[in-house]
């Protein structure tokens, strides 16, 4: 072989690698991100329980941790009480006025026998007048007894009721004391250890769904109308030196306002280019991470 087909055989090889190396036909590229969520403490005091490791897959509902519960538990026991307490100083209006009722019975009685005697004209009017009146003077005692007694108990009452209100406070305390995930997803981070002191807002783990990731990406305003909300389009990211895998992915949103290309995306020259950034659902099968780069072609 002659030296010049040496020659058109490595620029042919070269052309070839070249092409086969080529990710120009791509539409647009950008780095995956995920829904993350940061899990704070919503009590004080010792995380007497917290078994979680970084990269747990963990359900959302699934309790994971404890904070000390004694000294609400405590507290709550105390305010029982004091309702109790309360409680036993709290009047019993019948058997207050028990004897006032057994008293008019009495003068009812003897008001009809005289009712009798005077339509028989065996009594007088005067009888029949005073006890009208003992009637009448026992009816205004039980008025007011009842009254005082009705506003001795709602005055205990009134006392009882922010008690029972603090009991409630109480509950969700302990309650917000046991950690439970709120979502599904992997723990990315971990900022707390058990037997540590917390306090309310202390970040105890960083969790995302790592199933469903975003690809965000940038597009020039001229390819806008090659895309809208719930297009599927195809997704590339790197596997191994030469080669692309492939995974469909939706378009879930689009900005509604244009921003300058971010430097870690294109060119220098391309900078001063306004783009929109969009986000691309991706269902993930373990092989795509955070941050990790990926492209996107719309057709």
């Amino acid at each position: 072989m002659n030296r010049t087909s040496i020659l058109t055989l490595i620029i042919l090889s070269l052309f070839e690698t070249g092409c086969n190396n080529s990710n120009d036909d791509a539409d647009a590229y950008g780095n995956f991100e995920a829904t993350e969520i940061l899990i704070s403490a919503e009590a004080n005091g010792k995380l007497i329980e917290f078994d979680l490791k970084e990269g747990d897959a963990i359900d959302a509902g699934e309790s994971i941790g404890l904070i000390d519960t004694i000294p609400l538990y405590l507290k709550k026991k105390q305010m029982q009480a004091r309702i109790r307490a309360l409680n036993t100083k709290t009047l019993d209006i019948p058997s207050q006025i028990n004897v006032l009722i057994e008293r008019k019975n009495v003068v009812e009685r003897e008001r009809r026998r005289i009712e009798n005697l005077f339509n028989e004209g065996a009594a007088t009017q005067k009888q029949m007048d005073d006890i009208n009146g003992q009637i009448d003077i026992i009816d205004k005692e039980l008025k007011a007894n009842r009254e005082r007694l009705e506003t001795t108990n709602q005055g205990l009452l009134s006392e009882i009721l922010p008690v029972q209100w603090q009991i409630q406070e109480l509950n969700d305390q302990i309650n917000k004391s046991i950690i439970i995930n709120p979502v599904s997803g992997t723990v990315l981070t971990k900022y707390a250890e058990q037997y540590e002191i917390v306090n309310f807002g202390k970040p105890m783990y960083h969790i995302a769904n790592l199933n469903e990731l975003y690809l965000r990406a940038y597009i020039g305003g001229d390819n806008l109308n090659q895309i809208k909300l719930g297009q599927s389009v195809k997704v590339y990211i790197d596997e191994g030196k030469d080669d692309l895998k492939e995974y469909e992915g939706t378009i879930s949103w689009i900005s509604q306002k244009s921003e300058f290309t971010p430097k870690i995306v294109q060119t220098k020259e391309e900078r001063v280019n306004l783009v929109y950034a969009i986000k691309v659902r991706v269902i993930n099968d373990g092989s795509i991470k955070i941050g990790m780069p990926g492209e996107i072609k719309f057709n």
